[in-house]
């Protein structure tokens, strides 16, 4: 049975993968840097080049690994990344016309691409290999390759930017946990801070808990995104005056990263790639056209066996349901067919649940670009039966079938517990969990009869208590 699935699975990879390259297809184009000619990103573990117009990008490394982080040199000749080309990661530089990629770092941790000295003949990077704990500092190492790395004089440091007179860097002295946690104000929140390279004392920029990172020191100023304000946006903090102002409104998705180049700023958003003028404070769309031979985006197969989850029996017995790769399948228990019930391209279905009468397979699925609740005949036959759950949109756990498979309980990430009953569609709301993450609290349980959900909830000093809700009286 398991031989079967994975073989199925593997081909559901190719059909989906297929439909990568299409045209009107968002692409996720990662880490650009800019020159005064070209633009280099990160692309299906690849390095590509485009002109700084746009157009037509060329792939310009095709390592086995993942190539990634790369920096312009300031003359624009060399461009610095991330590279496992030999099984590690480590530091390596290219020619920004193309070439073969030349190893800098030989450490066996971790070594990655940060930037460079102003002067440009060495590249900086972070690397764990002096750490006593869990966190990096920066590191210089010649262009040229060969001799000793030179540590750069601060404590901890996970990004950095030299001032133009190479005294001075702008930094982030912490190395985040979780990075994408948006608007998280925890004790990780990450400053930006700039050191005296003679003495090594600190002037912060000023903040209020806010995630500050990606320095990118230019003039008199320094360039960095930051939360502070809702999405993370480009701002700067003028060395002078001592002021931060906003230089690109963002009412959208957050900026990921950001690289300095001349006269602009080049940055990511939601895959795109964008540049702001630093003359004019102008920022605009960089087209971009990815047209080649990239292994992942061709259809092919892979394994997916680690990558089965949420497996449920049928009452019966007789097959299994499993979410393996955003497909909903059932199998056998000895012989038979294996049936995808969803064969949808581009769409995640996860979560399925079978109800106790045998008959239908409960599933989440984003195909309205939303998490929705759709219900499928087990044979895979006959229409989806969908249901939307409720505005605002929201991600959902744990359908769970009432006994008399007319109903079905689940929960939220906003620490809701809901149910639905089929025939009438309409989500109803039963309690919701006071803080805390989901662990152990608001997980459905049904009473025989179908007239009864019991959960455990947390209480204000924190300790969990059972609950019993009642459809008939709420």
């Amino acid at each position: 049975m398991k031989r079967t699935l994975l073989a199925l699975s593997l081909l559901l990879c190719a059909s989906s993968a297929a439909l990568a390259q299409l045209p009107d297809r968002p692409l996720l184009l990662q880490k650009p840097t800019l020159s005064r000619t070209q633009i280099v990103f990160s692309y299906a573990g690849d390095l590509w080049s485009v002109a700084r117009e746009g157009g037509d990008a060329i792939h310009l490394t095709t390592g086995a690994g993942v190539e990634t982080d790369p920096v312009f040199s300031p003359d624009g000749r060399w461009i610095a990344f991330t590279g496992e080309y030999d099984g590690n990661v480590d530091v390596y530089v290219v020619p920004a016309s193309g070439g073969v990629p030349r190893r800098l770092t030989y450490h066996p941790g971790a070594d990655t691409a940060v930037g460079w000295t102003p002067d440009g003949q060495r590249v900086v990077f972070a690397s764990a290999r002096n750490s006593y704990s869990n966190f990096t500092r920066l590191f210089t190492v010649p262009l040229e390759g060969g001799g000793l790395e030179a540590e750069v004089p601060l404590p901890m440091a996970y990004k950095g930017s030299f001032s133009p007179d190479g005294a001075r860097i702008a930094y982030e002295p912490l190395s985040r946990w979780q990075p994408d946690w948006k608007r998280y104000r925890g004790g990780q929140t990450q400053p930006i801070w700039v050191a005296q390279l003679s003495d090594s004392s600190v002037e912060k920029l000023p903040r209020e808990n806010s995630n500050d990172t990606n320095p990118m020191w230019v003039g008199d100023r320094i360039y960095f995104l930051s939360d502070r304000g809702g999405a993370v946006t480009l701002y700067s903090f003028d060395t002078r005056t001592k002021q931060v102002a906003r230089a690109v409104e963002n009412g959208g998705l957050d900026i990921k990263s950001a690289s300095a180049g001349p006269d602009a700023i080049v940055y990511e958003q939601f895959g795109s790639i964008n540049l702001y003028d630093l003359k004019s404070g102008r920022t605009s769309k960089v087209n971009v056209r990815v047209a080649g031979d990239v292994l992942t985006v061709r259809p092919h197969y892979e394994k997916v066996g680690a990558r089965i989850a949420n497996a449920r029996l049928s009452p019966s017995g007789a097959r299994a349901v499993f979410e393996a790769r955003g497909e909903i399948l059932t199998v056998p228990a000895e012989k038979g067919d294996v049936r995808d019930l969803t064969n949808t391209v581009g769409v995640m279905e996860r979560d399925p649940a079978w109800s106790p009468d045998g008959h239908w397979i409960a599933y989440f699925s984003d195909e309205s670009g939303e998490y929705a609740l759709h219900l499928r005949d087990q044979s895979g036959e006959g229409e989806v039966k969908k249901i939307s759950l409720g505005d605002p949109p929201s991600f959902y756990y744990s359908p769970t079938w009432s006994p008399d498979s007319k109903k079905i309980a689940y929960t939220d990430k906003r620490l809701n517990l809901w149910y639905v009953d089929i025939s009438k569609g309409t989500p109803v709301k039963v309690d919701k969990n006071p803080d805390g993450l989901r662990a152990d609290v608001m997980e459905p349980s049904w009473s025989p009869d179908s007239r009864w959900v019991a959960y455990t909830k947390q209480l204000d000093n924190h300790l969990r208590a059972v609950f019993a809700y009642s459809l008939d009286t709420g």
